[in-house]
């Protein structure tokens, strides 16, 4: 791999914000949005378990319900694409299985040989799953892959805006994930920045690096 120049990392960061107004118009071109997505694919994990999906929401009729249960935010149906992070709760031990015999068929191992990783996982998951904050420690890896998301779109060119604003209800209602095990925690609408979108020129307003970082 060829490290990127640091100034392009910093370029891209300093680039993105949180996109307000979307360019209905543009759209991401295919091979970028499946890079996007395989950046998705490849965010770390908490023991690489992977305890999400993440849905593209296409059908802009959906998309439009979406608008109400996002406190009226329009980004939802003007961006190119929408993304919906939502995470698979309870983690149970069939997902784990299945996370062994993948990692079995990647590696070329046998599941068995996998086994006390397998227990290593289950001892604590079942113990966040007794101490009640099971759901929540996995919700954590949901943010992880809506940075990467984010970064990765910034270096790619692509605009984000990463929204919490949102009803987690009625988003799994609309969504048809209601007791499917799975339920919304955010989204994250990705395309192209209106040209008269006036936050796309506002100063990010940040504490000095000497404020936020501590060399010990």
């Amino acid at each position: 791999m060829n490290p990127i120049p640091d100034a392009q990392l910093l370029d891209a960061l300093n680039w993105r914000y949180a996109t307000k107004k979307f360019d209905p118009d543009k759209k991401i071109p295919d091979a970028t949005w499946a890079t996007l997505e395989k950046s998705l694919v490849l965010t770390p994990s908490s023991f690489g378990a992977q305890p999400w999906k993440f849905l593209v929401v296409k059908t802009l009729a959906l998309r439009a319900q979406l608008v109400a249960a996002s406190w009226g935010q329009t980004q939802v149906v003007e961006a190119s694409h929408l993304v919906v992070f939502t995470l698979r709760q309870n983690l149970d031990e069939a997902h784990i299985d299945r996370y062994m015999a993948r990692t079995a068929e990647v590696r070329g191992a046998t599941v068995a040989s996998l086994d006390p990783f397998k227990k290593v996982i289950m001892g604590s998951l079942d113990g966040a799953r007794a101490k009640g904050f099971l759901d929540v420690w996995q919700s954590r890896q949901i943010y992880i892959a809506l940075g990467q998301f984010m970064a990765s779109a910034a270096l790619l060119g692509v605009d984000t805006c990463p929204m919490e604003g949102i009803e987690p209800a009625k988003y799994d209602e609309i969504l048809g994930l209601t007791g499917s095990g799975f339920t919304t925690l955010c989204a994250c609408p990705a395309g192209y920045r209106a040209a008269d979108d006036k936050y796309a020129t506002t100063l990010k307003v940040r504490f000095p690096l000497s404020q936020v970082v501590t060399h010990l």
